[in-house]
């Protein structure tokens, strides 16, 4: 049975308006898909507290099952913290990486040439990688809180869809392994969580929590990531500027409707 709570609500939203950034128009029929009873995906905005929520909810869920957490994003705030943590220039070291990637995840911008796409096709290859475990690791019995979930509709790591694109560059090769990433996208929005919790926050209240990035990258994504549909899945969206422990609390209810009959 659904759960209805009063501050979170369950929607099916369109994706790719006009001004989003677009993987491709009809990308990831809903008619092909294959189900993960044994994946619950956590999503929403840097600040949203994805990573805290989905920390607590496998400390809460492990009283009862084995459950774990998987990250399927590309690149961690935990993996920026232990950069900065190399001695003498972990710091600047960090800070050069994290400017390179949100270059390279701007989408209204050129990909700089073969050799950032190539790098960024194969980070895809990577997260084909980690889904592949996800899905083995549901297989055997676990509880998967999975942060994070790739999808095909909206362009951009960002996202967690396709971080080339097509129209992001002229280059013969770069246009190639375009194509060839969003067909691998398209797979991996096949495969459907049995719920996605997300976790919706306005930019302003984002950025007091991340000051660390900036405001015009989460005013974009609080805009767009609302209208992803994930292939058709099943999403249960919470208000994350609630107090933590509501917020805790109506995930848990949710995870629990669906995971019940597991």
């Amino acid at each position: 049975m659904w759960i209805n709570q009063p501050n979170a609500t369950f929607e099916r939203i369109d994706p790719n308006p006009p001004d989003a950034p677009t993987a491709r128009r009809g990308a990831a029929s809903a008619g092909q898909s294959i189900h993960l009873p044994g994946v619950v995906a956590v999503v929403g905005c840097d600040g949203s507290g994805k990573t805290r929520l989905a920390k607590d909810l496998v400390a809460a869920l492990r009283q009862e099952r084995p459950a774990e957490r998987r990250y399927m994003g590309l690149i961690s705030g935990e993996t920026g913290d232990k950069i900065k943590q190399l001695p003498l220039m972990g710091v600047a070291l960090e800070r050069y990486l994290a400017a390179k990637v949100r270059r390279a995840q701007d989408m209204k911008k050129k990909v700089p040439g073969p050799f950032t796409a190539t790098i960024m096709y194969l980070f895809s290859l990577w997260r084909v990688r980690q889904l592949g475990r996800l899905k083995r690791r549901a297989q055997s019995g676990v509880l998967i809180i999975a942060e994070r979930y790739p999808q095909a509709e909206i362009a951009g790591f960002h996202y967690d869809g396709p971080g080339i694109a097509i129209e992001r560059s002229n280059n013969r090769l770069v246009r190639t392994l375009a194509r060839r990433e969003q067909k691998i996208y398209e797979r991996m929005a096949e495969q459907k969580p049995a719920l996605i919790i997300r976790l919706a926050i306005d930019a302003d209240t984002a950025y007091s929590r991340k000051s660390d990035h900036p405001i015009a990258e989460l005013r974009d994504k609080t805009e767009n990531m609302p209208r992803i549909k994930y292939n058709g899945s099943r999403i249960f969206e919470i208000d994350a500027t609630l107090p933590y422990d509501a917020v805790l609390a109506t995930a848990l209810n949710a995870v629990g409707g669906v995971t019940r009959a597991i």
